[in-house]
């Protein structure tokens, strides 16, 4: 329980913090000089909303009485089910069936590689800790 109230504060932080620096770079950058107010909650709400709860998903690899596919999906579908439900509530995507699949394709290549990346990493980290088990 207490992982779980540390990983929720530490991701509605951490979408709160990219929705400022989204709205500063907008201001700085975007030639835009004032922001509609009811918009920068909406979108601050939602992107708090993600932060979260793409933080809590991930104890889904915590849990090891799942193996490692199920924990994937788990973590997947979980993801994908609330974030499609925040972007088109938001109007982050236009809720037409082109849209959804597009975001569900680009969706599936990030997670992929975000995937990879991490199971290599941690291949490597566990590679690492047994060739010093066995220096010892």
């Amino acid at each position: 329980m207490k992982t779980l109230i540390l990983r929720s504060f530490i991701g509605m932080f951490f979408g709160g913090f990219i929705t400022v620096v989204y709205s500063n770079v907008l201001i700085l950058f975007g030639g835009f000089e004032m922001l509609d107010g009811s918009l920068f909650v909406k979108n601050s709400i939602g992107s708090i909303l993600c932060g979260w709860f793409f933080t809590v998903s991930s104890m889904y690899y915590e849990n090891r009485n799942l193996k490692l596919y199920q924990q994937t999906l788990f973590h997947f579908f979980t993801i994908m089910i609330l974030y499609f439900i925040v972007a088109i509530t938001i109007g982050w995507i236009p809720f037409t069936i082109k849209s959804i699949l597009l975001t569900l394709l680009i969706s599936i290549f990030v997670f992929t590689i975000f995937w990879f990346a991490f199971y290599l990493y941690f291949k490597n980290q566990a590679r690492k800790l047994n060739d010093d088990l066995k220096k010892l």
